[in-house]
């Protein structure tokens, strides 16, 4: 399936920014600007089910929804190559399971929902949160500027609540290895990946980095800290 995806910048090196479950583009509205301004052309998707990209097919949600599904997407959607990708949660398991053919130069993985089905996360509940109002996505998110809670708002309303089914088959099994020098940026005592699956990580050769008081959107609950936790990748 050919996604629809959003550009920054016109640089000789090429970043592919993969967004998670729920969200689309928009979620890199302050991350590709600033990647464009380091020399990068930036190329955001958005996933199927999400945003202006297709919806599935099929007589159910895991027909329509495949885990595999969104590696061949991104596959068939952006160049193979580029200097740099990066992938948020459902964004990184689709990285992962498309980085040995996409070849990136360096992957950066975001809070990575490797271990989904162990986090105990029920996706009927993801599907309920496409009735929060402003003042709740607010609430739960202070460190936003309004900008984003438009962007959270408008990216959920574009949500097929199907796609989130998929998650829930999960295995929970990590990488084994990094196919690529692979950075794992985490959120503040992540939900996702614990302390004893970010040793095991290390201990396969992944480099991970905590961003201090940021939730699982890690790049829009501190946007120059999660740059800065880049220092050496870009």
């Amino acid at each position: 399936m050919k996604l629809h995806t959003r550009e920054w910048g016109s640089g000789d090196r090429l970043a592919v920014l993969v967004h998670g479950i729920m969200s689309d583009h928009r979620t890199w509205r302050l991350v590709g600007p600033a990647l464009a301004e380091r020399g990068y052309r930036v190329v955001a998707v958005d996933l199927r089910g999400h945003g202006a990209s297709p919806r599935g097919t099929g007589a159910s949600p895991l027909e329509r929804y495949p885990l595999e599904a969104y590696a061949e997407d991104l596959l068939e959607t952006v160049p193979a190559g580029p200097e740099l990708a990066i992938g948020h949660s459902l964004g990184g398991i689709a990285l992962a399971d498309a980085v040995e053919r996409l070849k990136p130069a360096r992957a950066v993985y975001v809070d990575p929902a490797w271990r989904f089905a162990q986090s105990g996360m029920d996706p009927r509940v993801m599907a309920e949160l496409r009735h929060l109002t402003r003042e709740q996505v607010v609430e739960l998110s202070p460190k936003w500027e309004p900008a984003d809670v438009d962007a959270e708002l408008a990216a959920v309303a574009a949500w097929d609540p199907d796609s989130a089914q998929a998650m829930a088959e999960r295995g929970s099994d990590l990488p084994a290895r990094p196919a690529v020098p692979s950075l794992v940026v985490l959120a503040d005592r992540s939900l996702l990946v614990d302390a004893a699956s970010a040793e095991a990580l290390r201990a396969r050769g992944f480099e991970v980095r905590t961003v201090p008081g940021t939730g699982h959107t890690v790049h829009r609950d501190d946007p120059v800290g999660f740059l800065a936790a880049l220092d050496g990748w870009l």
